[in-house]
């Protein structure tokens, strides 16, 4: 069993590399190669240093022929220019997200066609591929029936990509599976250029210290996912069988992993309640109209019909999420934090 996570480095993929080495299984199958594709590999990694793991560094369009110079199980393509920098840079969105995410279907595609194993890859989408349109505005609960109407680049390089991998496992040439992740919070580590970015801001610079700014109007509802329970649906999506009955994963297409639906407002709350004022008041409210606009043509509320069926949920409450930040990351929150903000459980 040979599989390969782009964005090996990355926030997610990186514990997606650690969910897999500590079961070192994939489906009750062994791990043979964990490959960790990534433009850069950081000093110390405890995840690079495994036995188990293979590192391929470079631009991914220019080492595909390295991560299939073997046979390969599984992909988990996480690499991905992120949402604001894709609106601002048109031309990096195209090659980071859709020239080179075709180009690794049309990799798993050769291999398939040489007689090699059908390759299964995992697709990360975004939410970003849903946006209310004046003739067709976005219901009041989203499920994969809605008509994605990206309004950004970003949504719509995603949007392509499903279409992409729904139609490479028609024809045959792959086993294609999209999850499509809600924003992602609370995110550790510094601060992205993904538009979403201030929905992990505005608790862990707080947590730790810092002052932050709330881009939006904290009355704004977003839905969100603690990066455990992301982790959590990429992998399951990954591992399902296919067919019609229950459990099993029917057809192309996409899954909207499980969503929290909260304000910005809850959220600051939250922070409030589990760190107290002297920690809530270092966050500013200063409203920007680019960022509003992305984030706000999201949807908030989500069916997760389909996703409870697969054996997902989304998380308990936010107050759940910013304690089990708290917990798994001591170090990056400030001594002056009441201890009781990390006690695993305590929000739920």
């Amino acid at each position: 069993m040979r599989i390969v996570i782009t964005g090996g480095f990355g926030f997610l993929g990186r514990q997606v590399a650690e969910r897999l080495l500590e079961t070192r299984t994939f489906r009750g199958a062994p791990i043979d190669r964990l490959v960790l594709a990534d433009r850069f590999v950081p000093d110390g990694s405890a995840v690079a240093d495994d036995p188990l793991v293979e590192i391929v560094r470079g631009d991914l369009t220019e080492r595909l022929d390295a991560l299939f110079a073997e046979p390969v199980d599984v992909v988990i393509h996480l690499a991905s220019a992120v949402s604001a920098e894709c609106e601002t840079d048109f031309d990096l969105g195209m090659s980071a997200n859709l020239d080179t995410t075709r180009a690794l279907l049309e990799a798993a595609r050769a291999q398939t066609a040489a007689g090699g194993p059908l390759p299964r890859v995992v697709f990360s989408s975004s939410v970003a591929v849903y946006g209310s349109d004046p003739a067709l505005p976005l219901p009041p609960v989203v499920s994969e029936a809605t008509l994605p109407t990206p309004k950004s680049s970003y949504g719509t390089q995603k949007f392509v990509c499903e279409q992409l991998v729904a139609d490479y496992t028609r024809h045959g040439f792959l086993d294609g599976r999209v999850a499509r992740l809600m924003t992602v919070s609370v995110r550790p580590g510094k601060p992205n250029a993904a538009a979403s970015g201030f929905l992990s801001g505005i608790i862990r610079e707080p947590l730790a210290g810092l002052p932050a700014v709330c881009p939006v109007d904290p009355a704004l509802r977003v839905a969100v996912a603690s990066p455990r329970r992301t982790v959590e649906g990429i992998l399951r999506i990954a591992e399902l069988d296919r067919g019609a009955g229950p459990g099993m994963l029917d057809g192309a297409i996409p899954v909207n992993l499980p969503a929290l639906t909260v304000s910005v407002a809850d959220m600051l709350a939250t922070l409030r309640r589990v760190a107290g004022d002297t920690v809530a008041d270092l966050v500013t409210i200063a409203p920007d109209p680019g960022i509003e606009a992305i984030v706000g043509s999201w949807p908030a509320a989500f069916d997760n019909t389909r996703a409870t069926a697969l054996g997902l949920g989304p998380d308990p409450s936010f107050e759940s999420v910013v304690r089990d930040y708290v917990a798994a990351h001591p170090d990056a929150v400030a001594a002056g934090v009441p201890a009781a903000a990390g006690r695993p459980g305590s929000g739920q």
